[in-house]
């Protein structure tokens, strides 16, 4: 039968991009690998204490005293671990990207929202982003990058932006029509129409987009420290290897803790929005 040479193509498209776009994927690296090194060495000269008391007065104020006690008593149980290094360098993996996954993927929402040409091209990519096994990723993002912080970072940036595409999309297109007839009535330039009408009022779902967004990158960490991204990752890969059941369970409980926290966090800015809305 017929065989279409797709892997042999891809592979040969790879040799192009090494070949002729080093110079971009340095400089990537370096804008990475120095913004994933500072936020880790600002988390690092803080006492752990400390740190864990400002993020439950951050959850104070987000949400309120239950999420506080949640974030001190989660964050003081992972310490207790011996695991507060790797969550740190998880945290600021985590952070850096799915800033640049925002960066990237509003303004592709936005695009999207206000042209159907777009949105059915943008639709099938990330469909392919979504699906495609994480596994995958690593072998371009490897031979790209090598091992270490920054694949594992490209590799979660990857993964984890449709989410934030297609719910920006979706929030601005559900903005009601009578509200953007009125606005437009008033004489709004389409500027103010997408910072002061539609954006505001579709701020809920586009949280609700940078809530998976973050759920999405914590879920890579096991994958990232295959590739040498270290953080909460290596212990479960250490007990994964080593048949170590205690180690690779504390592992997979700091991670579920950081998401808990971090997913009630970006929930309770999403309510906050919407009860601004009504």
């Amino acid at each position: 039968m017929f065989r279409l040479p797709i892997g042999d193509v891809f592979e040969t498209f790879i040799d192009i991009l090494k070949n002729n776009l080093g110079w971009l994927f340095d400089a990537i690296d370096f804008v990475l690998d120095n913004s994933i090194s500072g936020l880790e060495w600002v988390f690092g000269i803080i006492p752990a204490i400390i740190l864990i008391v400002l993020f439950g007065l951050l959850a104070w104020y987000i949400s309120g005293k239950g999420l506080a006690i949640f974030t001190v008593v989660g964050l003081l149980i992972i310490d207790s671990m011996n695991l507060w290094g790797n969550a740190i360098d998880t945290l600021a993996l985590v952070l850096v990207a799915t800033l640049i996954t925002l960066l990237i993927g509003i303004p592709l929402g936005i695009w999207a929202s206000r042209s159907n040409t777009i949105d059915k091209i943008i639709r099938p990519i990330l469909d392919f982003m979504q699906t495609m096994p994480a596994f995958v990723y690593l072998i371009p993002v490897v031979i790209f990058f090598g091992i270490g912080k920054v694949p594992g970072a490209i590799a979660t940036i990857t993964f984890s932006m449709p989410p934030v595409v297609r719910l920006t999309n979706l929030g601005i297109r559900q903005v009601p029509v009578n509200v953007v007839e009125a606005a437009r009535s008033f004489g709004s330039t389409p500027k103010q129409m997408l910072f002061k009408v539609q954006l505001p009022i579709a701020l809920p779902t586009i949280l609700a987009g940078v809530n998976q967004t973050i759920l999405l990158s914590l879920s890579m960490v096991v994958i990232s420290a295959m590739i040498g991204a270290r953080g909460l990752g290596s212990p479960v890969l250490l007990g994964i290897e080593g048949m170590q059941t205690g180690r690779g369970f504390e592992g997979g409980l700091a991670v579920v803790i950081l998401a808990m926290i971090l997913d009630r966090m970006t929930q309770a800015l999403g309510n906050k929005r919407a009860d601004k809305n009504k």
